[in-house]
């Protein structure tokens, strides 16, 4: 099987060759650092470990001049739907026609990134401006929804014309909501402010028959599933929270098959040894994967703290585990 073909059939909850192998990406820190640690300079990871290459598709969905700062006011939202044209051809990526027609005969994943969640769009890139936006959640509700409706009509419109042309695999929204206690909004804001704002969005991929819609967390958002699920939302990719936090053992005892399964691995694990990684595997992969829809891997991007070892095992009880 292809890489789609993996991708759609585990997705399906039918009988793929395997699950995919995928990697989120190692940052150039963490190859220097296990290059010290006697990693060859030739090693080529991705064959080394056989991943199933995954693409994204990078659209431009920022303001377009950038604004003095984030909108607060009704003339900041006027000037905010101003900049964000989804007629602006800068928008797309560079030689599109060209992707496109690579796209069309591709075996790879491709991936349709479509928003940043809540917070980013607000503003909110450090704790100093979280505040802020904190305070206009509070006491200006109006103007935070005007805000996540402008980026949101902007994301359907460009996601209309990819779907067009190009038929993605899946599409994903990435939600940095909170921490391992939970989210810093409410399950009634997160439904009216957010997931409202989406509806455009989400009514496109429809149109176009994708499949596989994404919600990629980096936070305990449990207490908002049942509002995402209702909304159109069918796989969870939980990233850097305690995976006790987001059991997905728990998580497909409440939703079922109503809720696919990306990651669940605690990437912590890699940093003590193949008995504690062989525990966290066993533990989880296996009873998962019996049950269909879900794709392992660890919940977040390699640290440099993680050593190769912990690494390479990790990845080789993983193809150990997968495969039929």
């Amino acid at each position: 099987m292809t890489p789609r073909q993996r991708f759609h059939e585990t997705m399906r909850y039918g009988q793929p060759d395997r699950v995919p192998w995928l990697e989120e990406g190692l940052r150039d820190e963490v190859l220097n650092t296990w290059l010290r640690q006697g990693l060859p300079a030739d090693a080529d990871l991705a064959a080394l470990f056989s991943y199933d290459r995954r693409e994204r598709i990078e659209l431009d969905l920022g303001s377009r001049p950038k604004l003095d700062h984030p909108p607060r006011t009704a003339a900041d939202l006027t000037a905010l739907r101003n900049s964000l044209d989804p007629g602006d051809q800068g928008r797309l990526p560079a030689d599109w026609s060209q992707r496109v027609a690579q796209w069309r005969s591709r075996d790879h994943i491709l991936e349709l990134p479509l928003h940043s969640g809540l917070f980013l769009t607000l503003g909110a890139h450090d704790w100093a401006s979280l505040e802020p936006v904190l305070f206009l959640l509070a006491d200006q509700p109006a103007i935070a929804r005007g805000i996540m409706d402008a980026h949101s009509h902007l994301a359907a419109a460009l996601a209309d014309k990819v779907l067009q042309e190009v038929e993605v695999d899946f599409a994903s929204f990435s939600e940095p909501i909170g921490g391992s206690r939970g989210p810093l909004v409410s399950p009634r804001m997160y439904r009216e402010i957010v997931l409202e704002s989406y509806r455009p969005i989400l009514d496109v991929l429809r149109r176009h028959g994708v499949e596989t819609v994404v919600f990629m967390t980096y936070a305990n958002a449990a207490i908002l599933l049942p509002d995402v699920l209702e909304a159109g939302f069918n796989c969870l990719w939980a990233m850097e929270t305690e995976t006790d936090a987001m059991d997905y053992h728990e998580l497909r005892r409440r939703f079922g098959r109503s809720l696919r399964l990306i990651g669940g691995i605690d990437l912590d694990s890699l940093r003590f040894g193949a008995k504690a990684i062989e525990r966290e595997i066993i533990s989880k992969v296996p009873p998962l994967l019996a049950e269909g829809g879900y794709i392992p891997l660890a919940d977040g991007r390699v640290r440099t703290c993680i050593p190769f070892a912990g690494y390479e095992t990790y990845r080789r009880l993983l193809e150990k585990v997968t495969q039929r």
